[in-house]
């Protein structure tokens, strides 16, 4: 299942400019997703991250797999119209840069599930398949 920009937003609250995923490539719900984000250098946070070497943010690629696994958990029936709340991330590895040109290809496998918490293994790779983050995400559905 393939979603585009705007079918993201009618499953997620996150709008321009925090809206980290551009496509849903694929997708089977509440047990992973995989998604784009096409890194332009038009991106708010290059201006000071930083104006000499722009680089994207760790946090905001941690957030970008956040994005990606909530649109994978709240696909699910039971799940529509509710939220997905960070609850932690362990064993978060940064492996290499994301720099303007670079196309992340981000997924998240839901590896665990307990009432309304769950835990979703991801990794980001970019367009060369090197990995530039990985880690486990808990979430919660409120």
């Amino acid at each position: 299942m393939k979603l585009t920009t705007k079918e993201i937003m009618e499953i997620i609250p996150h709008r321009h400019p925090f809206l980290l995923v551009d496509t849903i490539e694929e997708m089977e719900p509440g047990v992973r997703a995989v998604g784009r984000k096409c890194v332009t250098y038009n991106e708010p946070f290059f201006t000071g991250h930083f104006p000499q070497e722009p680089i994207m943010p760790g946090v905001l690629q941690i957030e970008a797999l956040a994005q990606v696994g909530a649109v994978a958990i709240l696909s699910k029936p039971e799940n529509k119209g509710k939220t997905a709340y960070f609850g932690a991330i362990n064993n978060a590895k940064f492996k290499n840069k994301v720099v303007p040109g670079d196309v992340l290809t981000l997924e998240v496998e839901i590896i665990k599930e307990k009432g309304p918490v769950g835990i979703g293994k991801a990794v980001a790779k970019n367009q060369d398949g090197k990995v530039t983050v990985m880690g486990e995400m808990t979430f919660m559905i409120g």
